[in-house]
């Protein structure tokens, strides 16, 4: 009977999300067709630009050849532990990939990869902002991910759909008090991306502090479920930092430090400093000219997703929320370097729309349709921006 019940709520939950998952589509599929317009005119094609550039070279040299194995051109300021710096599950799913799809190249699987795992992070930010708000801010909120600043990489060979798909679902599990699912996509989330740091604190902590609740609630409250909770509950706080501390202990292993992963950041030019240097380069941009479109809108997304954080203090967001998206803002603030990324880095951090995706949900369709319709253009034009004119990696 179980198993048979499985697959019916499988399906009723596909038939609930399917708007937000077509919305999400849609525009995704028009930021893409607006880069294939211009892509190859003077310069590489649309396949290069979405599956075979930037980092996403280095996760298919991975998934082909390991991580020891030198890569011609590159890596020569770094040293020979540089591709440690990029963590091992998305290579492993696309070696996966590549043995049951021989004709395909690593390039084509590490693309369908991130595609896929992109509309399973729609649907799990769709599932998560329905639970915690409206079915209709649930697709609002879905759409708005696909078209936040730097959401063109969620159609490329990249790890944020990943690590998203990952993140959101754990959140939802957690939420659900399923805590051996959310331990062991956490875990998961830890070995995709050092951000994994953020999914993993907030599962602990929410599961800690269930457990620390369940023993001080009276037996009538609990309805005899408290000690049978017990057990999930510590799993999820013993597996879900797993993933993440076997990447940096393996790392330091192979360095022979035990600060290896962070010799191998420093070396790429990636560090914390609590958020000087982002300081320093918002400040830039009203103090220092010329001023390029990217550092422009890096800038402000990182005010506005501190602005949003606040508000979904305000709002009391479910605790599990409030940490992973507080760990992503301080993660991406507080790192020093790559303030051309900081909007993509960003991107996992869902819960910071749900405010917006209220108001807008609350609106009145006119209004709804309006904004939203302008936003698309407006992301639709940047992502050409990011992919056709900006010369470093989105």
């Amino acid at each position: 009977m179980e198993a048979e019940s499985f697959p019916r709520r499988l399906r009723a939950a596909a038939l609930r999300a399917w708007p937000a998952l077509l919305a999400y589509a849609v525009v995704r599929c028009v930021g893409v067709a607006a880069v294939a317009l211009r892509a190859g005119d003077d310069g590489p094609g649309l396949g290069t630009l979405l599956a075979d550039k930037y980092d996403a070279v280095y996760y298919t040299h991975i998934a082909e050849f390991g991580y020891t194995a030198p890569m011609t051109d590159s890596c020569t300021v770094q040293g020979p532990l540089c591709k440690y710096a990029f963590f091992p599950l998305y290579p492993a799913l696309i070696r996966a990939g590549s043995a049951l799809l021989p004709p395909l190249s690593a390039a084509q699987v590490a693309w369908g990869v991130a595609v896929a795992a992109a509309l399973l992070a729609a649907w799990g930010i769709y599932a998560v902002v329905e639970r915690v708000a409206s079915r209709r801010a649930a697709v609002v909120a879905t759409m708005l991910w696909g078209i936040a600043p730097h959401a063109m990489v969620e159609s490329m060979a990249y790890t944020e759909p990943v690590f998203t798909a990952l993140c959101a679902w754990a959140l939802y599990t957690a939420l659900g008090h399923r805590w051996v699912a959310a331990g062991v996509l956490a875990s998961l989330a830890g070995l995709t991306r050092p951000s994994g740091s953020a999914v993993v604190a907030a599962v602990v902590l929410a599961a800690l502090w269930a457990l620390f609740t369940s023993r001080h609630r009276s037996a009538a409250e609990e309805d005899g479920k408290g000690p049978a909770r017990t057990g999930p509950l510590l799993t999820a706080v013993a597996v879900a930092p797993l993933g993440w501390f076997a990447w940096f202990g393996w790392v330091g292993y192979r360095a022979g430090d035990w600060r290896g992963y962070f010799e191998v950041q420093e070396k790429w030019g990636s560090t914390f400093d609590g958020g000087a240097f982002t300081l320093h380069r918002v400040a830039d941009v009203f103090l220092k000219l010329p001023l390029n479109l990217n550092t422009a809108v890096g800038a402000a997304t990182v005010v506005g997703a501190i602005v949003m954080f606040v508000i979904c203090v305000q709002q009391r967001q479910p605790a599990v929320l409030l940490i992973y998206a507080g760990m992503l803002l301080l993660i991406a603030v507080g790192g020093a370097g790559y303030f051309h990324s900081k909007a993509r880095f960003l991107l996992p951090a869902f819960p910071l729309l749900i405010p917006a995706a209220r108001a807008l949900a609350a609106a009145r369709p006119p209004v709804m349709y309006t904004l939203l319709g302008t936003a698309v253009g407006g992301s639709t034009a940047y992502g050409v921006y990011l992919m056709l004119v900006w010369p470093h990696s989105p």
